[in-house]
């Protein structure tokens, strides 16, 4: 028998062997007798040295051949005894791998939190920017430089959270930020929205929190009028409900606004029929608004002479009960997971 046919019979015998393979340990014994230091396969390498030069170069191509043959043949083995003994592992574990899969629960944006992003959307396709003032405030900023002076007995209508330093508190509405906007923009026109939390000594019904959020409007502008804010809000109230709701401007008063009203939505959650959310009225109040004071201008550095603005106030906590036909303000706050996956 030639050296090449050896080498053929030496495939042969280690591909038929590595066949009756049936487990880890088999594999090894396996590789150590036909690849390993003293195996079959080294030995039939070095056995180049011993034979005439005329021989060596076929040979030498033909055990190249004979290695990388065996070794692909250990490899694809060692696959194969891989996956088998996966698929041993699942079956004893009853798993089915072709069932499809558990989704993961994953987060998502708190009900109150999509009110805000959609209202400020709304906004910006108007021309608001965005300015995010402090929840730390002066009683100066909350209220002398809005016109509420010290005494005024406006200010009995909010409860205020008092810090240990004087005059320094937790701002009842984000109405100051329109003092701190005017002040760093002066001269220029102002077009601005300004989120956030808010915080209020109250009792805690179903309509009110002693936190809560406001999202508070400026418009700041030469011929600025009252229609111009009447526009602005119809348009920001069908964008958000859907064309056709009814607003309702009454008549108010807001220390920092003259003339004032407040703005009232046919009931999304009754029809208008009447229900406790909207105390059995058929409207539910949405924000107040008014013409920008003439104090407040002159204060945020405006005179109110040559410049006029209109500015209002609603609560993204109202809007998110509108929108999802929630009844109790108190829900948005529990943490019970139950309610909040239905968002």
């Amino acid at each position: 028998m030639s050296e090449l046919q050896e080498l053929t019979q030496l495939q042969t015998q280690a591909e038929a062997e590595l066949a009756d393979v049936k487990d880890d340990r088999q594999l090894e014994a396996w590789r150590i007798t036909w690849l390993g230091r003293k195996g079959l396969v080294p030995a039939a390498v070095k056995k180049i040295g011993s034979l005439p030069k005329e021989e060596r170069a076929a040979y030498g191509q033909a055990v190249n051949r004979l290695k990388q043959a065996v070794q692909a043949a250990y490899e694809a083995r060692k696959q194969a005894l891989k996956e088998e003994a996966m698929a041993a592992e699942l079956r004893a574990e009853g798993f089915d791998p072709t069932l499809p899969g558990r989704r993961p629960s994953v987060g998502k944006l708190h009900p109150i939190s999509a009110a805000m992003r959609e209202i400020v959307r709304i906004f910006a396709h108007m021309g608001f920017q965005v300015y995010t003032a402090r929840d730390v405030e002066t009683d100066e900023y909350n209220f002398q430089l809005l016109n509420f002076p010290k005494g005024h007995p406006a200010r009995e209508m909010q409860d205020t959270f008092h810090t240990t330093i004087p005059d320094v508190i937790l701002r009842t509405h984000t109405s100051p930020g329109q003092i701190h906007v005017m002040r760093e923009r002066y001269p220029e026109p102002i077009r601005v929205v300004l989120p956030g939390k808010c915080y209020r000594y109250e009792q805690v019904t179903a309509r009110s929190e002693m936190m809560f959020h406001q999202i508070e409007g400026l418009a700041v502008g030469k011929q600025i009028t009252f229609a111009d804010l009447k526009g602005t809000l119809q348009a920001f109230v069908d964008q958000l409900f859907g064309e056709g709701r009814r607003l309702r401007f009454r008549a108010s008063h807001f220390p920092f606004t003259e003339p004032s009203a407040e703005v009232d939505v046919d009931c999304i959650l009754c029809g208008g029929k009447g229900c406790r959310v909207c105390k059995y009225t058929g409207w539910l109040e949405i924000l107040g608004c008014g013409m920008v004071h003439p104090n407040v201008l002159r204060n945020g550095g405006y005179d109110p002479e040559e410049w006029t603005g209109y500015a209002f106030g609603m609560g993204p906590e109202r809007i998110a009960m509108l929108l999802h036909g929630v009844d109790d303000i108190r829900y948005f706050y529990s943490n019970d997971v139950r309610f909040l996956e239905q968002f």
